[in-house]
């Protein structure tokens, strides 16, 4: 028979970084809330008070116009999907909760509290790079500590809680002298210790603390994921379209780091299923417009350098991203020149998973705030987001510290308009 064998195929898909094994989800929480009625959403017919300062520019998806302070996501629009009708917020709490669990901080949850996507993907799916972990947090400390939280583990518990490849936890990755012979023997040594622990484990911590040394042994042995945030092995062209932005907090919140979407780039193509990116911090309840345009020309940049770039290596189909806030911001602005909290509707950002891009899905009304057309829960996005990874959110259930199995989104199903 002619062609290439199995082995040769798969190598060939490999080099071509196509057809890869394997899904992964890049998802940017815009801490605090972005507001959408100066982004993806502007109202030109309403009340000054309301439609603000900026002006909508065209973008290449005719009937699509987004703020003129995106220009460069305005030009590619065709592989973008703005979601205007966000809503499942119950009452405007400042969480990243609901970014990466589906679920309200404020509803009711089982014994352990619920886990996010990326726990979730961990558990189910492990690593798809043993040297890679399959959960990456790219969220440094925060002053409000849920800007700073890539994702709780929730009733899965810590083995497969995120790994935050920030500050001093970068040392943990070198071998600082031990030779992979002597790792070698302790890991032996440790493999000989007698299961009885095990069984006598009630809390899960003992199998916890035996997957962490796993991963930590696989990581050890691999330069794999120093190589991964090695940014320096990108091209000085690559480095100069994401960007460098602002390495330290904004606020309370997080930085506006660009270099983290390049991070999360190389991360996804090295192996890790779902990376987690905290960016800024857009609670602008007053200067609502000037910390405005610290924000979103910034977002502009680093989004559309991360989309273009998988893109450009043909990880569209094979990598999801999704950027968003916890909920949205009042229509009318507030003596301080800022937005409130409006839990009632609120905005989305999606791009690549093979999704049909190019398309802008709900409306709000003419003031921007009552969703008028589609609304869009939460729960929806994650439902569209485990489909794409290849988990049934109708068949799949985790147990929770009670015992009792937990379906992972509550009974939505994933969005027909992206599928």
């Amino acid at each position: 028979m002619g062609g290439l064998s199995l082995p040769e195929l798969l190598k060939a898909e490999a080099q071509t970084g196509r057809g890869r094994g394997f899904k992964s989800v890049i998802m940017i929480y815009l801490c605090g809330a972005p507001p959408h009625q100066d982004m993806w959403d502007l109202k030109m017919e309403a009340p000054s008070e309301i439609r603000g300062p900026y002006k909508p520019i065209s973008t290449n998806v005719p009937g699509i116009r987004i703020s003129e302070h995106a220009p460069r996501l305005a030009r590619m629009m065709d592989k973008l999907v703005p979601i205007n009708s966000m809503v499942g917020s119950l009452d405007g709490a400042h969480d990243s909760f609901i970014c990466y669990t589906g679920r309200s901080p404020r509803g009711p949850q089982p014994p352990g509290g619920w886990p996010s996507l990326g726990t979730v993907v961990s558990k189910l799916q492990g690593q798809a790079d043993a040297a890679i972990p399959g959960f990456v947090g790219l969220a440094p400390k925060a002053g409000h500590p849920p800007y700073g939280s890539p994702g709780l583990p929730g009733f899965v518990g810590p083995a497969h809680a995120a790994f935050r490849p920030n500050g001093a936890g970068m040392d943990d990755l070198k071998l600082n002298g031990i030779s992979l012979e002597r790792l070698n023997d302790r890991r032996a040594l440790l493999e000989g210790f007698d299961d009885h622990r095990r069984l006598v484990d009630a809390s899960g911590m003992v199998s916890s603390m035996d997957s962490f040394s796993q991963q930590a042994m696989n990581v050890l042995t691999s330069s794999k994921l120093l190589d991964a945030l090695d940014l320096s092995k990108e091209s000085t062209k690559t480095r100069e379209r994401y960007g460098k932005g602002d390495p330290n907090n904004y606020g309370d919140g997080a930085p506006l780091n660009l270099e983290h979407f390049l991070l999360a780039r190389r991360l996804v193509e090295a192996g890790a299923r779902v990376v987690t990116l905290n960016f800024g911090r857009w609670d602008f309840h007053d200067n609502n417009y000037p910390q405005l345009l610290k924000h979103l020309p910034l977002f502009d940049q680093g989004m559309s350098a991360l989309v273009q770039d998988l893109h450009d290596r043909g990880l569209d189909k094979d990598v999801a991203v999704v950027a968003w806030g916890e909920f949205g911001r009042t229509p009318t602005v507030n003596a301080q020149g800022g937005r409130d909290h409006w839990p009632r509707v609120g905005n989305a950002l999606l791009a690549g998973g093979g999704f049909k891009r190019g398309q802008m899905i709900g409306a709000t009304d003419r003031l921007g705030g009552e969703p008028t057309e589609r609304p869009v829960h939460f729960g929806e996005v994650f439902a569209t987001l485990y489909k794409f990874l290849g988990i049934d959110t109708a068949k799949t259930v985790l147990n929770d510290h009670g015992g009792r199995p937990q379906y992972l989104v509550d009974g939505w199903s994933a969005m027909p308009e992206l599928i």
